[in-house]
């Protein structure tokens, strides 16, 4: 197989090739590293449980064939200082069979402009690392905060992007490319304890660097909050309604249950309360 075919495949075709593997272990792994991450976030960044996803504490079809667990919080927008608005901590698939998506996504407050988190796992059945700073402001017209937040990060990319273990993994869906910082990760690997520690240290550390860009960011004008705000609310609309995972979870649930999680994943309702 070529370079260019390898990073172009799709995920259906990875799990075509193997449809029966176990990842329970990844599974286990994974979620520690997310909820390590998790903890050590919220333990700066106070937030509390959100009732949209009351009841999604561990669910399943009723053959068992896809699973899940969803846990969505919110914290203090009347807080002046940095606040997690929106946190999700969730994951989806089958640990027996192949197919995971795992994720940590922590969506900042406008108090402040530092870059989202997001953090995910997957197997598809080899191991999949999507990790990512999301801009807040126009990277093409606003240099300042290119080089604030992304230039320092470009040589810790480019090691990752390097390491011949790791093959780039393209989304076929135009604007989760779009969606893409000039540092994110997004990687297929095989599934190898050296992987597994190595993603492990790549999390970590993006997790001091960003729990840093919070301690030291400094305040938005109170005059720009909204529409940052709006901003915000639109990417993470966009991110998770036109991610082409929803189409594989409709094979196994149903457009109505994926609609109905990708809202919780979003938090439609959190936006409204604060729209």
């Amino acid at each position: 197989m070529s370079g260019s075919s390898a990073q172009t495949k799709t995920i259906h075709e990875f799990l075509a090739e193997s449809p029966d593997v176990d990842s329970s272990e990844l599974w286990a792994q994974f979620w520690q590293i997310l909820s390590e991450a998790k903890d050590r976030i919220v333990a700066e960044l106070p937030v509390q449980a959100h009732p949209s996803s009351a009841g999604l504490d561990y669910w399943s079809t009723e053959d068992g064939g896809y699973e899940g667990a969803m846990h969505t919080f919110a914290g203090d927008l009347s807080h002046d200082g940095p606040t997690a608005e929106w946190l999700v901590h969730s994951w989806i698939g089958n640990r027996k069979n192949s197919i995971l998506d795992m994720n940590l996504q922590v969506w900042l407050g406008p108090q402040i402009d530092v870059p989202h988190l997001i953090i995910v796992f997957g197997t598809i059945p080899q191991i999949f690392f999507y990790s990512e700073f999301v801009a807040r402001r126009d990277l093409m017209v606003d240099p300042d905060y290119l080089a604030t937040y992304y230039e320092p990060q470009n040589e810790k990319f480019l090691a990752l992007r390097g390491d011949d273990r790791f093959t780039w993994s393209v989304s076929h869906g135009t604007y989760m490319r779009a969606f893409l910082s000039p540092v994110a990760h997004s990687y297929v690997a095989e599934r190898t304890a050296d992987v597994v520690e190595t993603l492990r240290a790549t999390v970590n550390e993006r997790v001091d660097t960003w729990l840093g860009w919070v301690r030291d960011a400094v305040a938005t004008p109170v005059e720009e909050r909204a529409a940052l705000r709006a901003r915000d609310h639109q990417v993470r609309t966009y991110g998770y309604t036109l991610d082409p995972m929803n189409e594989l979870s409709k094979k196994f649930l149903g457009a109505e249950r994926v609609d109905e999680l990708v809202a919780v994943r979003a938090g439609f309702k959190q936006m409204e309360e604060t729209a």
